[in-house]
């Protein structure tokens, strides 16, 4: 007898401004699927305005899974994510419905589906006297002490790089052994799923740039720095906690602070944005099997729908006897 397939699950990357949330909605619409958000920003109760989080309205006629998991004072990983998000596919497999992938977190997708090493949890209390090293130091000087323990890392990573290096040095103290050296360990991959896997991929990178401009522009007139200056208030927050690396909120971090007038936050929060934009693109470029489809084309969520309804009608094909 043959194997029959795994079931599918849909796979929706791209880089930010790309329109991935309308196609998602689009398709839980249309198709038998229940959206699970696979976005490292948008995990944060309260940081609604700067990470583009769908308003109430939009998750009322479509949930979103992975939203508001935590507070912003407290850290998720890559780790965290499969496991939630393989348990939340299982559920909604269980459901006879589909699983739909959507973000922009690259490598949250790169570990549910291809697998992750096994590194030790992280430990409040290490990076704790890290983060001391590094107020004493500079980050500079840590990168320093992980040369010395964990060459091959640190020569991948620049010496401002804090949270690369800080993991990095926080695996070693925990094991005694170089993260260099996990990582060449074989993964362990369960991903019990056929992957439909699209990305919207622009074909004029100017217009995803207007795009970002427009969009960074509305956060601000929605009140960014407000939304910002409030969970100061409430959670105590530092620059140093993972939910402020995120793009927006650091720029209006240092805006808060004096270090830069609005118009030069503005300028820096475009700049970041297009940065990591195409970092998500480079990535994107590097990952197998997936259908580029253009973000710019006027029938986008019709062209992702066509696409995704021949490659299930292709799967159920398969597993009849």
């Amino acid at each position: 007898m043959p194997r029959q397939p795994d079931p599918p699950a849909i796979v929706l990357i791209g880089p930010t401004a790309s329109g991935k949330t309308a196609v998602a909605v689009k398709l839980a619409q249309t198709l038998p699927c229940e959206i699970i958000s696979v976005d490292s920003a948008q995990i944060y109760r309260g940081m609604n305005i700067g990470t583009a989080k769908p308003d109430p309205a939009l998750l009322a006629q479509a949930p979103h899974h992975l939203i508001d998991v935590i507070e912003p004072h407290e850290s998720y990983s890559a780790a965290r994510f499969r496991d939630d998000a393989l348990a939340l596919m299982r559920e909604i497999t269980e459901r006879d419905r589909i699983p739909l992938l959507v973000g922009g977190t690259m490598l949250y997708f790169k570990a549910l589906i291809e697998g992750m090493n096994d590194l030790p949890e992280a430990d409040p209390m290490i990076r704790l006297v890290i983060d001391t090293m590094a107020e004493e130091e500079g980050w500079p000087a840590v990168h320093a002490r992980l040369a010395k323990v964990d060459p091959e890392t640190a020569a991948r990573l620049k010496p401002a790089d804090s949270q690369r290096i800080q993991r990095a040095l926080e695996v070693y103290y925990l094991t005694e052994r170089p993260m260099s050296d996990l990582l060449k360990k074989p993964k362990y991959v369960y991903f019990p799923y056929t992957p439909i896997k699209i990305s919207l991929v622009p074909s004029d990178r100017s217009v995803l740039h207007a795009r970002i401009e427009a969009r960074f522009d509305a956060m601000l007139e929605a009140g960014l720095v407000a939304e910002l200056e409030k969970l100061r208030e409430d959670y105590g927050l530092e620059t140093t906690m993972p939910s402020m690396r995120c793009v927006g909120y650091r720029q209006a971090w240092d805006f808060i602070e004096g270090r830069t007038g609005r118009a030069e936050m503005r300028e820096q929060g475009i700049a970041a944005t297009r940065q990591f934009a195409k970092r998500q693109l480079t990535w994107l470029r590097s990952m197998p099997d997936v259908t580029e489809i253009d973000a710019l084309a006027e029938n986008l969520d019709e062209l992702v729908l066509e696409y995704v309804r021949r490659e299930l009608e292709a799967l159920y094909a398969s597993s009849e006897p």
